[in-house]
């Protein structure tokens, strides 16, 4: 949408009117708003690390260590079997949230078990067997074995009833009937979830548990909370066991603006986070914002006529310059900024526009007389061109106009130029249609130079045109009685600036520019010859006639060069004259 510049100027004027308002209610508000943020912050963050350290003091005193005890007493050579079965109904009996106690012998399908008889009984009231249930299988404690998480709770919610389990396993020393023993533990949550349903902050915030996809746990019904930005930032540290506490300011799908923290209790897959709407966190400041905004509204509406004035006066000039700017975009290098004439920077904006226009209009002209290359190379030179050269492989195309000389002698000079600029013209199209670059012009001489895939077959191409195009002129203007014989020649060349320091022209030169216009000179009228390489290179064209002719001696080469002359298929071609 296009936003005008009186537009624009009104509003920085009106704003410059009740900007000491607005900063003064700016800095009110953002001392408020960063002392609540600073409280909210410092509460979620407490509530946080709260959770994590009575997670953590539950598993290590109330789990682990009684768990630790009754590995080693399974472990004393002075007990026997019997007595190591009453040590783990001994154990349950004192642990009221472990609700089973197994010893699973390496190799043997029946474990020895004890569990908790309410537990128990609430399994088989949900239609489960609760020695199946309350067993850890041989394939979980594999599981743990092979991945050395002995000590490290396995948690998962119990769909049935609803209840969330941590399996725990410790390996003993102790071997019965030579087999290995493991001690493993199945432990209700059921605190844990209390832990967080009750604690103060749940009345005014949210606290939530997450594991490393994204889901709730500890609780009876689980959600999926991965659209939450926290969410998303606290799932990559659950993976790689981060354990560093962090503060997030976020938007929820919702829209709602929330304040977060998370952090990571040590013995358990799972992230810890506490969550407060800005809302609430931010009520006193949204009270004084809305204040400010009534005020700010008022002294907004009384400066705006004084506003409106400064700005109507202020971009009149610069819209002008902005439309000349618009005219010199389109082409038009003789529009100039003509009624500015004020006596400030916006007027000496004008002048500066009016001699860039005029520089811009010089340098439009000034390219004219130079090659693609030579612009391509200009731009590519950061630091300035400078003297020399690269090799690449090119084709090079020489015109030359048969009978120019005689054509000059008997018409004016002003005729001569303008029927040079006519089949200059139609060259120059042909050759940029096919891809090339006029190099340069030399008397009554094109220089034409091609690059890359296919440059071989598309200089033929263009030569075969630039012949039938001039053909064309010829029947337009009989009496210019001008012809054009074309060389083609392909292979290596030396591309760069050479010349004086202050004196250079952007060119190509090598044996293959200097085989292209011994061929050129060659060429009959209305020929065209190309050389061994661009032959072999351009043969397959189906809409051109190839054929090969007499090796002819050329200056500057010791044996007979090979060459071939190219017409349009359909055509009959011409032979060379002796």
């Amino acid at each position: 949408m296009r936003f005008p510049l009186r537009v624009k100027f009104f509003l920085f004027a009106t704003l410059l009117a009740v900007a000491p308002l607005a900063i003064v209610g700016q800095n009110l508000t953002t001392l408020t708003r960063d002392e609540l943020k600073s409280a909210a912050n410092e509460d979620l963050t407490t509530v946080a690390s709260q959770l994590r350290t009575e997670f953590d003091n539950r598993f290590q005193g109330r789990w682990m260590s009684p768990l630790q005890v009754i590995r080693n007493g399974i472990d004393s050579d002075e007990l026997d079997v019997p007595q190591k079965v009453s040590l783990l109904t001994l154990g349950l009996q004192e642990l009221p949230e472990v609700v089973a106690l197994q010893l699973a012998i390496s190799g043997s399908k029946l474990p020895i078990l004890a569990t908790d008889q309410a537990f128990s009984n609430t399994l088989a009231a949900a239609g489960l067997d609760p020695i199946k249930t309350l067993t850890t299988s041989a394939e979980v404690l594999n599981f743990m074995h092979d991945n050395g998480a002995f000590g490290v709770p396995i948690v998962h919610q119990q769909p049935e009833t609803g209840t969330w389990i941590a399996t725990i396993a410790l390996p003993l020393n102790t071997k019965i009937a030579g087999r290995e023993v493991t001690l493993a533990a199945k432990i209700k949550l059921d605190a844990l979830s209390d832990l967080i349903n009750n604690h103060p902050f749940a009345k005014r915030g949210e606290i939530t548990v997450i594991d490393q996809n994204g889901v709730t746990a500890l609780q009876q019904q689980q959600q999926v909370l991965r659209d939450r930005q926290i969410v998303q930032s606290a799932q990559p540290l659950i993976l790689a066991e981060a354990r560093a506490n962090t503060l997030l300011s976020y938007v929820r799908s919702d829209g709602e603006k929330m304040l977060g923290a998370y952090t990571f209790p040590d013995n358990f897959p799972f992230a810890i986070v506490t969550e407060l709407s800005e809302v609430k966190a931010y009520a006193v400041v949204n009270a004084i914002t809305r204040q400010i905004l009534i005020v700010g509204l008022i002294g907004f509406g009384l400066a705006s006529a004084g506003a409106l004035l400064f700005a109507r006066r202020l971009s009149r000039p610069i819209l002008e310059i902005g439309q000349v700017a618009e005219k010199v975009g389109a082409g038009d290098f003789g529009a100039r900024v003509t009624t500015v004439k004020s006596k400030d920077e916006i007027g000496d904006l004008s002048q500066r526009i009016n001699q860039m226009i005029s520089h811009l209009g010089e340098r439009m002209e000034l390219m004219k007389f130079v090659s693609h290359g030579t612009m391509s190379a200009i731009q590519s030179a950061s630091d300035g061109m400078s003297r020399g050269g690269e090799r690449r492989r090119v084709s090079v195309i020489f015109t030359d106009i048969r009978g120019y000389t005689e054509f000059s002698e008997r018409v004016a000079p002003e005729v001569v130029i303008e029927a040079l600029n006519q089949y200059f013209d139609v060259q120059t199209n042909i050759v940029n249609k096919h891809k090339g670059d006029v190099d340069k012009f030399i008397g009554d001489a094109l220089v034409a130079v091609f690059e890359g895939d296919g440059m071989e077959e598309r200089a033929v191409l263009c030569a075969v045109e630039i012949s039938q195009a001039m053909a064309g002129l010829l029947e337009k203007y009989p009496e210019y009685n001008l012809h054009v014989g074309t060389g083609i020649a392909s292979g290596e060349v030396v591309v760069g600036a050479m010349g004086a320091r202050d004196r250079m022209d952007f060119t190509v030169l090598g044996s293959t520019v200097n085989l292209s216009a011994r061929l050129c000179s060659k060429a009959d009228p209305g020929q065209v010859l190309l050389d061994q390489a661009t032959y072999n290179a351009s043969k397959q064209l189906s809409v051109v006639n190839f054929e090969a002719l007499a090796a002819i001696s050329l200056k500057g080469y010791t044996d007979l060069v090979p060459n071939f002359s190219a017409s349009p298929k359909g055509s009959v071609a011409k032979s060379r004259t002796a």
